[in-house]
C-alpha cells in the first residue's frame, strides 16, 4: 500500500513538472550582423535586416510577403488589405483593408492610420513627417504621387506613372500607430522608447539600444493562424562574424546570421544546424558613373572590371555559401536572357579592354571603394574586399582602395549624389541588394530614380533598358511582360551599372533546439513559424 502511494505521488509530481515544462516560456535568441538595433519606430534603418527583425514581426504592409516555401520566389499575400485592384488608367490602386485590426496599443487600424502613415513618409508639411524613414521609403516607392481616404476602410493611392508592379512596392510601406506619435509628444525619437505600436504578430517590450531589442508574442493578432509558436524573441546586434560564432557557442545565442565561413563544417560536427538556401541577393559594386572624372562613365572599364575578377576562387574562401554572379539575376533564372557578354575570370580579355579605355602598366585604373565591416546581406565583407582587391591587382593591374564605414553610413551614401562630400571620393559602393522583381529592378536601374529618388546611385542610363522596364510596367500579356523582362536583364549585363560578384545562398548557424525555421527564398523571414525545444 505504502509502495503504491509512493508510486502515485511520483507519478503526480510528474505530471505537474511535466505541465510546468509544457507551460515555461521559450525565448528565441537572435544575433544580427547590424551594429545597433535597428531604429523602432516602424520603419526600421539597418537595411532589409532591420525590415527581417525589427520590421515585419512588429510593423505590417497593407501587402504582405509570403515567406512559408522554399522552392520558388517568394510571392505576396493580403496584409493589411485584404484586397486590391488597379484602375484602367493604371495609375491608381484601390486598397480595401482589413476590418477588426488593432495595434498593439488597442487602437483601430483603419483608413485614417493609413493616411497618417503616408503624410508620415510623404508629406513634408504635415506634422508626422519624418525626415529619416521619409528617405528610406521613397527611395523604395520611388512612383508615389498622391493618395486619400475613400472611406474608413478603403485606401486610393496613385502613382506617377502606370506600374504594373507597384504592390511589390507597397509591401515596403509600414504601418505604426497614431496614437504612439500623440503618447510621444509628436517626437519620434521618443516613440521608439514608448515602445511603438505596430499590428503584426509581435510586439516591442523593450529596446536597450547597441545591446538588444525584446519582442513578446501578440496574442491578440489578427490572423489566429499566424500566431509565434516562441513566447519571446531577443535580437543582439554582434557585427563581428567571430564574436557572433562564440556567442551561439557559449550558448548565449540560439541563431546567428552569417557564420565565419571556415567555421561552418565544425559546427556541423557539433550538433549545430546550417541552413542555406537560394535567394534574390547580389553582391555587387555598384559603380558610381556620374561623378566627375569617373572612370566607370566608359563601359568598357566597367565590362573589363567584370572579366578581371575569380569569381569561383572568392566561393571557395567562402566556403560555398555563394554561387558566382554575372548578371543580377542568376544564369538558372529563364529571365536571364542571352546577353552577348558572358562575364568569366578572363584577365586577358579585361586588360585589353582597360588598355582601349586607356588603363595600362604606365597608368593603371585606380580608384576608391565605400565599404562596411557588417550589415544585412553583406557576407563577411572585409575578407571578401581584401580578396578582390589582390585579385584585380594581380590579374589586370587595377589599383583599389576601401574606407570602410558602418553599414548605416553606406547605406545612406547609396542614396547620395555622385559628387556628394558624404562618398569621400568613393567611385563604387559594396552595397548587397535583392533582385526579387520587376519594382527592384525598376527601383535600382530606372532613368527616372536617380538618387536621392531612388536608388540608381549609379546614374546609369540605358535607352533600351528604359524601353524594356515601360513594356513591363504597362503591358497585360504575359509573354510580353517576359520578352521585356529578359530583354532588360540583357541590358544590365551588357552595359553593366555594376560590377557583378556574387550571389548569397544566405547561410545561417542555429541550435538544434530551434524548430520550424523556413529558409524562403527571399531577404526576410516568418518568425511565427519558428519554435524552441
Amino acid at each position: 500500500m505504502l509502495i503504491r502511494k509512493a508510486i502515485g505521488a511520483l507519478a503526480l509530481t510528474a505530471a505537474l513538472l511535466g505541465g510546468q515544462a509544457a507551460n515555461a516560456e521559450t525565448t528565441l535568441r537572435i544575433a544580427m550582423t547590424a551594429a545597433d538595433i535597428p531604429t523602432a519606430t516602424g520603419m526600421p534603418n539597418n537595411g532589409f535586416e532591420g525590415m527581417r527583425f525589427m520590421g515585419y514581426p512588429i510593423f505590417e504592409g497593407l501587402v504582405l510577403w509570403d515567406l512559408t516555401r522554399t522552392d520558388q520566389l517568394a510571392t505576396l499575400r493580403p496584409g493589411l488589405a485584404e484586397k486590391w485592384e488597379q484602375s484602367e488608367d493604371g495609375k491608381t490602386w484601390i486598397f480595401h483593408l482589413r476590418h477588426g485590426v488593432k495595434f498593439h496599443d488597442g487602437t483601430e487600424f483603419n483608413a485614417d492610420a493609413v493616411i497618417f502613415n503616408l503624410d508620415r513618409y510623404f508629406n513634408a508639411s504635415s506634422p508626422q513627417y519624418e525626415p529619416a524613414t521619409s528617405g528610406i521609403t521613397k527611395a523604395r516607392v520611388p512612383l508615389m504621387a498622391s493618395y486619400k481616404k475613400v472611406d474608413d476602410y478603403t485606401v486610393a493611392i496613385t502613382t506617377t506613372r502606370p506600374a504594373s508592379y507597384f504592390p511589390y512596392m507597397a509591401v515596403y510601406i509600414l504601418f505604426t500607430s497614431p496614437a504612439s506619435f500623440e503618447k510621444a509628444g509628436h517626437d519620434w525619437a521618443k516613440v521608439a522608447t514608448l515602445p511603438a505600436a505596430g499590428t503584426g504578430p509581435f510586439k516591442i517590450t523593450r529596446i536597450v539600444p547597441r545591446q538588444e531589442a525584446d519582442l513578446a508574442r501578440w496574442d491578440q493578432y489578427w490572423d489566429k493562424s499566424k500566431l509565434a509558436k516562441v513566447d519571446s524573441v531577443v535580437l543582439m546586434p554582434i557585427p563581428e562574424a567571430n564574436s557572433r560564432l562564440a556567442a551561439l557557442r557559449s550558448g548565449q545565442v540560439d541563431w546567428i546570421e552569417v557564420p565565419p565561413a571556415d567555421a561552418i563544417e565544425s559546427l556541423k560536427s557539433a550538433g549545430y544546424v546550417i541552413t542555406t538556401g537560394s535567394y534574390p541577393h547580389d553582391w555587387p559594386w555598384l559603380f558610381n558613373i556620374g561623378a566627375t572624372n569617373s572612370p566607370f562613365k566608359d563601359v568598357r572599364v566597367r565590362q573589363a572590371l567584370n572579366y578581371c575578377i575569380d569569381r569561383k576562387g572568392l566561393v571557395e574562401l567562402l566556403n560555398g555559401t555563394a554561387e558566382p554572379s554575372v548578371g543580377w539575376l542568376k544564369t538558372s533564372d529563364p529571365d536571364f536572357g542571352n546577353p552577348e557578354n558572358r562575364y568569366k575570370f578572363d584577365p586577358a580579355k579585361g586588360k585589353a579592354l582597360l588598355a582601349e579605355a586607356g588603363y595600362t602598366q604606365a597608368k593603371p585604373l585606380s580608384f576608391k571603394v565605400m565599404i562596411s565591416n557588417s550589415g544585412s546581406g553583406q557576407m563577411l565583407p572585409l575578407p571578401m574586399n581584401e580578396y578582390l582587391q589582390q585579385n584585380l591587382k594581380e590579374a589586370c593591374g587595377v589599383d583599389v582602395d576601401y574606407d570602410v564605414v558602418e553599414w548605416q553610413v553606406l547605406l545612406t551614401a547609396g542614396r547620395a549624389t555622385p559628387d556628394s562630400p558624404s562618398l569621400q571620393g568613393a567611385m563604387a559602393l559594396n552595397i548587397s541588394s535583392p533582385s526579387s522583381d520587376p519594382g527592384v529592378m525598376a527601383r535600382y536601374f530606372s532613368s527616372a530614380n536617380f538618387a536621392p529618388n531612388g536608388f540608381n546611385f549609379e546614374q546609369w542610363k540605358d535607352d533600351l533598358f528604359d524601353q524594356s522596364l515601360k513594356s513591363i510596367e504597362v503591358e497585360t500579356d504575359p509573354k510580353v511582360i517576359t520578352a521585356a523582362y529578359r530583354e532588360a536583364h540583357e541590358r544590365l549585363v551588357d552595359d553593366p551599372p555594376w560590377l557583378f560578384i556574387v550571389h548569397d545562398l544566405n547561410p545561417r548557424a542555429m541550435s538544434p533546439k530551434v524548430k520550424g525555421f523556413v529558409s524562403p527564398q527571399s531577404w526576410f523571414v516568418d518568425l511565427t513559424l519558428v519554435s524552441k525545444q
